[in-house]
């Protein structure tokens, strides 16, 4: 097996808030290989925005980062200097922000937010940096491209900006990809546009895909491996057909039983539901986080669960199979 592109071993993420300490991300782990996508899944407030944002380096002051291993391409972020950080960030590690209608400078137009990183880190004049935006603006399908360099944000359709917002990503030919929520607020058929574009840029140019998402449906179409989070912590991850086809997890069994099956949903009928609310991150959690809203419940699960695996598989429960 050739060496993961993004490796991250027990990161935690602290928050400081008026009430406490949020306990924002917690011992979670993953890896991602060249050319895979890796999916991050989970409710609203599990984490998954704040495991993006401590892998870049762009927490706010308030939170603290702690990490056994943060490693891109063998490059140890955690204990490189801000220089080298800044050198590979929106160079070989780019990210695509959540919700487009927000992400881009209304102050600036779209040709100088395209630019600005091209021309820092590839000291690149301004006339190859306009070629490349350009070039970039066609193959994420935008016409009249540059035409479009000249206006502002205010001027382009959502769909138009998430658009803007994958050239922009890819400017300086990264390996790695993160793209939190990119199909949010975006209708129904301009997520299946955007969600090819990904596929197909992503076979193109072998990235590495790490896609942030609450959306299963998304989730089917496009990884090849699923870490389901809940409450700061990764529950469950493997590969999307053990996930889809055998979830281990009783929250992912539940956010499994929310989603109608085309031939099996009955007009109609009631789809799954999980109840109760997430648990407050804010001071310790002690044992399963998932247990008041777990069917399963028992004493047990009071206590720290244990991490069983089956291949490469695994999941945070007391149970073997749920």
């Amino acid at each position: 097996m050739t060496r993961p592109i993004l490796e991250v071993a027990n990161l935690s993420v602290d928050i400081r808030t008026a009430g406490g300490t949020l306990q924002a991300v917690r011992d979670v782990s993953f890896s991602v290989g060249r050319g895979e996508t890796l999916c991050l899944v989970g409710e609203s407030g599990c984490g998954k925005s704040v495991t993006s944002l401590a892998i870049m380096d762009l927490l706010p002051r308030a939170a603290t980062r702690r990490v056994s291993r943060l490693a891109f391409d063998g490059v140890d972020l955690a204990r490189s200097g801000k220089g080298a950080v800044n050198a590979l960030r929106g160079n070989r590690m780019a990210m695509i922000f959540q919700e487009p209608m927000t992400a881009l400078n209304p102050a600036y137009t779209i040709g100088d937010q395209l630019t600005e990183g091209y021309r820092r880190h590839k000291k690149a004049g301004a006339a190859e940096a306009r070629e490349r935006a350009v070039h970039l603006l066609e193959k994420v399908g935008i016409a009249a491209a540059g035409d479009r360099l000249g206006q502002y944000p205010h001027q382009l359709s959502g769909g138009l900006r998430q658009r803007i917002m994958i050239a922009m990503a890819l400017m300086c030919g990264p390996d790695l990809v993160i793209a939190d929520e990119p199909t949010t607020a975006l209708d129904v058929t301009i997520q299946a546009q955007i969600l090819r574009l990904l596929a197909e840029l992503q076979r193109e140019l072998g990235i590495a895909l790490v896609l942030i998402t609450h959306d299963l449906g998304v989730v089917g179409r496009i990884a090849d491996r699923v870490a389901v989070m809940y409450a700061g912590e990764v529950v469950e991850n493997g590969t999307a057909a053990e996930i889809f086809t055998h979830p281990r997890h009783p929250y992912t069994q539940g956010l499994m039983d929310c989603i109608p099956l085309p031939g099996r949903t009955k007009p109609g009928e009631r789809l799954g539901v999980i109840p109760g609310v997430v648990p407050s991150l804010v001071g310790g959690i002690q044992g399963c986080p998932f247990r008041d809203r777990c069917p399963h419940a028992r004493p047990v699960c009071a206590e720290t669960p244990p991490v069983k695996t089956q291949g490469e598989h695994a999941w945070r429960c007391i149970l073997e199979d749920a």
